[in-house]
């Protein structure tokens, strides 16, 4: 990501998107995320656009503020993957830039983007970013809506981890913060690895807490663990807050968990995997709709009402938002007994790391297009398929009511597989057998 680079993408949104009246830059703690933080901000002045500096924020509250301020934002970011790697995230007043934006960002790409003549943009700062969003949800939900909880926060290198800390404090909950890091550890919230896990139950058996929480590195998806140290799957926890908040319509990925279909919301759409077709989702539908995916990240497309006032929109992945109402709606009863009122849907989520996209994708393309090619794999792990579902990559519906979901990554290096069963244990057993093949298929590339 070189200045270059970085100043002909972020003049491409400015010149092909109605960004507003300023460009918001926030960023997260990876090590580059200053520099090129400031890369974004010369090259918007460069253009004559007013850049405003708002520090260290988490995603979802930079697009807050943007869009309050009718401004659009930048946030330098690469979410859950390694530090050596980052990103930049677009948004225009609306919230996360759409398909057909990216489209226009990618045309404008091919033309000339040279601002010479142009008068340099203003430079301010926005130093009540983190605030404004901490009274977000101490205002709607109130100062003991989490009272009597002892809550455990992995704080690792999140950038939102100050924030959760003084969200959850200020509505009651004895906050213990652990496991906080100077460098930066990337946090899948959607594939937990086993050693975080055993962490995760230590901890919380450890020091006897109702719940602990965390996030991945810019704060736009959740974790939540249980009162025995079980992570609750992301898109539970989406079925959970969409009741909780009364939604209508819910706008999900075909990877979820299809238990969200038998809980009675008025319309449930499944849409490929990915914030953008989320929102695209959300933006053709009418009502009390909300979306969220299987890492928990959680978009709120109308105006609701938490136990102490209203809830403004936010369409973008939000972490904090299905925390609270997922706490707040397990009160008197615990985490884990909530999660078990769901139904009996197994969803579980592992990839392979370090497998680019042109050596995976000519695998799944291979089992997309032949049946045969999808039966030699299923045969493998002593499975057979009744049905296949292509929406985004590769879902295919075993005999016994299974799923077996294979997708390359979209913004890493990994393959993706997705399970789902009606057992814990036989969602273990198949997630061990389709992991061990597919580390056979891929082993030395």
């Amino acid at each position: 990501m070189t200045p270059e680079l970085i100043e002909t993408h972020v003049q491409a949104f400015l010149e092909s998107c109605a960004f507003g009246r300023a460009l918001y830059v926030g960023r997260d703690l990876r090590p580059s995320s200053g520099r090129i933080a400031q890369n974004v901000i010369d090259a918007a002045r460069a253009a004559g656009v007013t850049a405003v500096e708002c520090g260290e924020v988490p995603t979802p509250a930079l697009a807050l503020a943007a869009g309050n301020a009718d401004a659009g934002a930048v946030m330098v970011t690469g979410s859950h993957i390694p530090a050596d790697r980052n990103g930049l995230k677009f948004y225009t007043p609306s919230g996360e830039i759409t398909k057909a934006d990216e489209t226009a960002i990618l045309a404008q790409l091919e033309k000339s983007t040279a601002h010479s003549n142009k008068p340099l943009g203003k430079l301010r700062a926005d130093t009540a970013v983190a605030s404004r969003f901490v009274d977000r949800y101490v205002s709607a939900f109130g100062a003991s809506a989490l009272s009597g909880w002892r809550i455990g926060l992995y704080a690792h290198s999140s950038v939102g981890r100050d924030i959760l800390r003084d969200i959850l404090t200020e509505m009651g909950a004895d906050v213990l913060e652990l496991g906080r890091s100077a460098q930066f550890i990337p946090v899948d919230t959607e594939a937990v690895d086993l050693e975080t896990r055993a962490q995760i139950r230590e901890w919380v058996l450890g020091h006897g807490l109702h719940a602990l929480v965390s996030m991945d590195g810019d704060a736009d998806r959740p974790l939540l663990a249980d009162e025995k140290g079980e992570v609750v799957p992301g898109d539970v926890m989406g079925q959970i807050v969409a009741e909780a908040l009364g939604a209508e319509v819910v706008v999900t990925p075909v990877s979820s968990n299809s238990g969200v279909t038998q809980k009675g919301f008025g319309t449930v759409a499944r849409t490929r995997i990915g914030s953008p077709y989320v929102i695209a989702g959300m933006e053709a539908a009418a009502g009390k709709v909300v979306g969220y995916e299987a890492n928990g990240g959680f978009l709120l497309g109308y105006t609701a009402q938490g136990p102490a006032g209203p809830i403004a929109p936010l369409m973008t992945r939000d972490c904090v938002l299905p925390l609270v109402v997922a706490l707040h709606a397990s009160t008197g009863q615990g985490v884990a007994a909530r999660v078990a009122q769901e139904p009996p849907i197994v969803t579980l989520s592992d990839r392979l790391q370090e497998v680019p996209q042109s050596v995976s994708q000519p695998f799944v393309t291979e089992l997309a297009e032949h049946q045969s090619a999808r039966a030699a794999f299923l045969t493998s792990i002593g499975c057979s398929e009744v049905g296949v579902d292509l929406t985004d990559g590769v879902r295919m519906m075993l005999e016994n009511g299974a799923v077996v979901h294979i997708r390359p990554s979209g913004n890493a290096p990994e393959l993706r597989l997705y399970i789902e069963t009606s057992d814990q244990e036989a969602a273990t057993a198949l997630m061990e057998r389709a992991m061990a093949r597919l580390r056979a298929v891929f082993d030395g590339c």
